[in-house]
């Protein structure tokens, strides 16, 4: 279960990173095929504050995770589970906002899920 929640949260991190800095160097959208119009009725006029807060946010928070983790730290699988709520939320705001599901939205935010859920498992929380 150790082993399944870096790589979740490695995937992320990576993820998270690269394409929030994708945004910010191109915020027209243009290098994830995304389009402005997508931000029409949302506060942003293009993607550099978006890939801003996808990079250092989410990026950021599963990257200290990671660290966390493999620190050994104590409150290891409290950040990890705070990655997966701040994933969760960043995919909810975004379908709130966007309002157009796109299928890797439905991804992350399962994989924000199994975030949460393996490290409340991990917590000794059992929740099954």
């Amino acid at each position: 279960m150790k082993t399944f929640l870096n790589l979740l949260l490695g995937f992320v991190a990576m993820s998270a990173t690269f394409s929030g800095l994708l945004l910010i160097i191109h915020p027209d959208g243009s290098t994830l095929n995304l389009s402005t119009s997508l931000l029409s009725g949302t506060p942003f006029n293009d993607f550099s504050i978006p890939g801003l807060i996808l990079s250092v946010v989410v990026g950021g928070t599963h990257l200290a995770a990671i660290v966390q983790n493999m620190k050994h730290a104590t409150s290891r699988y409290n950040w990890s589970m705070a990655a997966g709520i701040v994933l969760a939320g960043w995919i909810i705001v975004q379908l709130l906002l966007i309002g157009e599901t796109h299928w890797l939205q439905l991804l992350y935010l399962v994989i924000g899920a199994l975030t949460i859920f393996a490290s409340y498992q991990l917590k000794g929380k059992w929740a099954v």
